[in-house]
Order: structure tokens, then sequence, then C-alpha cells
């Protein structure tokens, strides 16, 4: 190995032989045992829980495509932690949320990253947004034996499409199929109370502000009804993780700005408890 590398200007071999462009087959290939997938769990005896992240929103709006989370973990019935990130950039222009459980999921997301970035530097060009979703599937396929075994990770993807000129997002089930979702989407044990309120409050092109109000609403909803959601905690001044993607890239909503939004919220729900009302036609 050491004559092998010195040939090769300190590399092995393997890094400079001619092969895929995905850093997952890579990995496959030279040190399969790190691929989580590969992993074997240990037998349990008795019940076993894993801590679990939710609630994740998506929604497209005028500049691009927002995606935002509660910060909650849960390990059962009991809160294991309160300040938990939940939405990460992929790429420049394309970021992941995470629900399902909470190790798994952040390592596939520290992969995706790799594998983006691995396939840039070899191609000299990003991958399109397809292509990003498309190696997300095959990440979350690989995770079936996990996911079987109830350590699931099922994500939301979204990103700016540069060819097309605005935001989209995919969903994904648990076996890795794909669905790329019009206007928002949800997921985690809160995303059918984030739906609902989100299909009352979303319409196309919002401006950024009323998208964010929008969907600190609806993770309002989804706490109020779901225990495994972190409203806001004005207490420990912890509000949802917002994120935009636009034709200038991934940006991190400034916690201040969110905080405000959500203290407009809570001021208003002290007189309107259930949220605000949608027009009957």
């Amino acid at each position: 190995m050491k004559s092998e590398a010195h040939n090769t200007g300190g590399l092995p071999a393997a890094f400079l032989t001619a092969g895929s462009s995905s850093f997952l087959d890579f990995l496959a290939d030279q040190a399969p045992d790190l691929l989580p997938a590969r992993r074997r769990l240990p037998p349990v005896e008795g019940s076993f829980e894993a801590p679990h992240g939710t609630t994740v929103i998506a929604a497209t709006y005028e500049d691009g495509v927002l995606v935002a989370g509660d910060r909650r973990v849960t390990m059962g019935n009991v809160i294991a932690h309160r300040e938990c990130d939940k939405v990460f950039p992929a790429d420049e222009y394309s970021a992941v949320a995470i629900a399902g459980t909470v190790g798994f999921a952040v390592e596939m997301v520290r992969l995706l990253q790799l594998e983006l970035e691995h396939y840039e530097k070899v191609e000299g060009t990003p991958l399109s947004l397809d292509g990003k979703a498309n190696r997300l599937t095959t990440m979350i396929r690989g995770n079936l034996g996990m996911a079987m075994q109830g350590l699931s990770v099922v994500p939301l993807f979204a990103g700016y499409d540069l060819d097309r000129g605005k935001g989209r997002i995919f969903s994904y089930d648990i076996t890795g199929g794909r669905t790329e979702e019009q206007s928002f989407a949800a997921t985690g044990s809160g995303s059918v109370y984030a739906r609902g309120s989100l299909k009352k409050l979303y319409r196309p092109g919002l401006p950024e502000r009323e998208v964010v109000t929008a969907v600190v609403q609806a993770l309002y909803d989804a706490a109020d009804d779901d225990s495994a959601t972190g409203g806001p905690d004005l207490t420990r001044r912890l509000f949802p993780l917002v994120t935009l993607v636009t034709e200038e890239g991934y940006r991190r909503l400034d916690a201040d700005e969110v905080a405000d939004i959500a203290r407009t919220v809570i001021d208003r729900r002290l007189t309107e408890p259930d949220g605000p009302r949608a027009p009957m036609l």
C-alpha cells in the first residue's frame, strides 16, 4: 500500500481510478461497511425507542421554495431534545428536511451533501434538481432494511430549478418512492394537521413574509394537535427553523425574524385559538 500510494502522489490508486461519479458507488466499492444500509443491527430484547423528529414542511412561493421544521425530538412519550435542526442545505440550490429516526436521518443528509459535492467536482457541473432528487431516492431505498425494523427516514427535498426558474418540492415514502408535490408538502407525525392548515392559508405566488407566516401558522396547528411536534417556545426563545431557496441560493431565515412572526401568530391566537378563518366560498 505504501509503494502504491507513493506512485499515485500519496493517494491510494482507488482514488485515481476512473469510475462512477457517484460517491456512494465509490464507498460501496472501497468501504461498504461505512454505508448505513450495510450495517447489521444487534439483537434487541424488549421494546426499543430511538429519537424521532417531526414535523417538516415545504412550500413554493413567488421567489422559490421555503423549507421549515419544528425543533422537537421525541423518544416514545418523552421529549428527547427541544432544539434539533431538521432542515439542512443539500447544496447551494437545494435543501432537505428530515423526519423519522434522527441519527440515521442526519447521517443520510451528510451522505447526500457529499454525493452532490463529489459529483460536481468529478463532472465539473452540478446535478440537475431531478438528478439530486433521484440520488436521495437511491439512499432512502438503501435504508429499507432499517426502515422495516422501525428505523425509517422520510425526508422532504426541495430546491430552486435554475433551468425552469422556479422552486420544486419532492416527497418520499420509506421505500424511496418519490412524488413531486405541487405548491406544498409536509411529512412527520404532525403533517396531517400542518397540511390541513396550509390548505386553508396557502395560495400560489405568495410573497416571502406571507408564506413564512402561513408555514408558522401550520406548524402551530400541528403542535396544537400532535404531541410530537413542538410549538413556539417563548420562554426558551425556540422557534421553527425556516430556510429559503431562491435563484440566489440557500438562505436560513434570521432567528429574530422568525421570532417576530411567531409572536404575532401567538398574539392573534389569544383571541382566535383555532387560527385564521378561510372564506366559505
